[in-house]
């Protein structure tokens, strides 16, 4: 073991959500109750190491419905699709398991209701981001995306009364914030959606960091580049006052350089992240002088979510003696 060197916080919580569990589970069902291949649209969640360890248990990756056999099993991944998706799905008799994240489902149900009233909805996301294509999907006559300063200066509605916001749930807390305040600067009568649409786990995540980055001379942040959430703590650490913030998937991947000078390490997980390479993190500062680990605790998560209708068990009815 190395000279002490410095000290840890790692942040709590960290890592998977209860709409990744879900999700990741999900797949694995599948694959107990179907057996292998399952076909997964996109990514099952943002991660390298989940996505490998599920294909080496027989999961498929696809980038759209129309490369899975006719008649095979798809799950949709917790990011959400579109109704166009749905259909395809159909037409080819896709035996489908929605893994949607049901927070991402309730974002899913305001655009609609939103839409059914007629209003013109500013979706503030990532381009290209699956999530944002998913609910842009569910009514594309009425969402325009809102990506940066550039977007909201050519915003253009038809009613400036009759607008509302909603967001993709993964990004920062306060630069949706600062872009919702834009918007009403030129949209006074902008609604907001009934309940925030970041999502508990983003926030919570944001908010540990927060609390420990002012301490930090390096936060790492253990996730893949795309997960939109993990990039966003990197970004979050800085803000807040780390010296320096670098995104790694793996403990490997961690430059030694980046300890020069430094005595406090904050560590954390994106919500797509398994505990094991958190621990891996751990072991690799603890090899090189930085062993004591102290916790920061953010908030209390026991949120569980139950898994697709799909992939629960059929109750069977009763039999009965006719005798």
């Amino acid at each position: 073991m190395a000279e002490p060197r410095g000290r840890v916080l790692l942040a709590d919580p960290r890592g998977y959500c209860a709409g990744v569990d879900r999700a990741v589970v999900a797949v694995e069902r599948a694959l107990e109750i179907h057996g292998a291949p399952v076909y997964v649209r996109k990514q099952i969640v943002h991660n390298k190491h989940v996505v490998a360890t599920l294909e080496r248990k027989g999961a498929v990756f696809v980038d759209e419905t129309d490369e899975v056999p006719e008649g095979a099993v798809v799950v949709f991944s917790a990011h959400g699709v579109s109704p166009a998706v749905r259909e395809q799905a159909q037409e080819r008799s896709l035996k489908t398991i929605d893994a949607t994240c049901p927070l991402v489902s309730k974002v899913h149900q305001e655009a609609k209701r939103f839409a059914k009233d007629d209003y013109d909805i500013l979706l503030i996301g990532h381009r290209g981001h699956e999530e944002v294509e998913g609910t842009a999907g569910e009514a594309p006559g009425h969402i325009q995306l809102v990506d940066g300063a550039e977007d909201i200066a050519t915003v253009q509605v038809r009613d400036p009364e009759k607008v509302v916001w909603l967001s993709q749930t993964t990004l920062s807390v306060d630069e949706t914030l600062a872009t919702v305040d834009s918007l009403k600067n030129r949209f006074p009568g902008l609604q907001s959606p009934p309940s925030d649409d970041i999502c508990y786990a983003t926030q919570n995540r944001q908010q540990a960091v927060k609390q420990m980055a002012g301490e930090c001379d390096l936060v790492l942040v253990v996730g893949s580049t795309n997960s939109s959430n993990s990039v966003r703590l990197v970004e979050v650490a800085l803000e807040a006052g780390a010296r320096d913030s670098h995104l790694v998937d793996f403990a490997s991947e961690i430059d030694e350089a980046w300890l020069a000078g430094v005595g406090t390490v904050g560590v954390t997980s994106g919500a797509s992240v398994p505990e094991i390479l958190v621990s891996e993190v751990l072991d690799w500062l603890a090899e090189r002088g930085y062993p004591d680990v102290e916790t920061v605790k953010a908030a209390e998560e026991r949120l569980v979510f139950a898994l697709p209708h799909e992939l629960k068990p059929r109750r069977t009815a009763l039999a009965v003696d006719p005798g």
